[in-house]
């Protein structure tokens, strides 16, 4: 099996697998998913932005995406690995290539930030030197935030 990553509009039906495993995570641990309704689809358009997927066997099996945070910082959202392809290092292999991307298109850190109830992608970002900082966290979740130099 060989593992296939590059970039797709959010729009694409390929990451509508992404989305829907992607709410129901939220909405599962959250009791909404009203991040995924927070930024419109350009948000992740090149130039300034991108949604790449791993795809095994014409099967959509991780993903991720950045959005222009400030001139020199893009922001990593929508980080996703379909719960039937996970311990398999596809979500570090997405951030390396989120980071990689990002390193092209001209940006020098990336900020992200991830809920108190997923405690493993706390881990990823910091085994992955992420460094934790303040979160701006206006509607209570417990919002922790990370950030890497490029």
């Amino acid at each position: 099996m060989s593992l296939e990553v590059r970039p797709y509009a959010v729009t694409d039906p390929e990451v509508r697998p992404l989305l829907d495993e992607l709410a129901h995570e939220y909405h599962s641990r959250y009791g909404t998913n009203s991040e995924l309704e927070r930024y419109p689809p350009e948000e992740f358009a090149p130039p300034r932005g991108v949604l790449l997927l791993v795809r095994e066997d014409e099967v959509s099996v991780a993903g991720g995406a950045f959005r222009h945070y400030d001139d020199e910082t893009a922001e990593v959202k929508r980080m996703w690995t379909a719960s039937a392809h996970r311990r398999r290092g596809l979500a570090r292999l997405v951030l390396s290539e989120l980071e990689a991307e990002a390193k092209r298109r001209g940006y020098r850190r990336i900020f992200l930030t991830t809920g108190p109830k997923q405690p493993e992608a706390a881990s990823l970002y910091l085994t992955t030197g992420y460094r934790s900082v303040p979160a701006d966290d206006p509607e209570g979740f417990g919002l922790l935030a990370f950030t890497k130099d490029l």
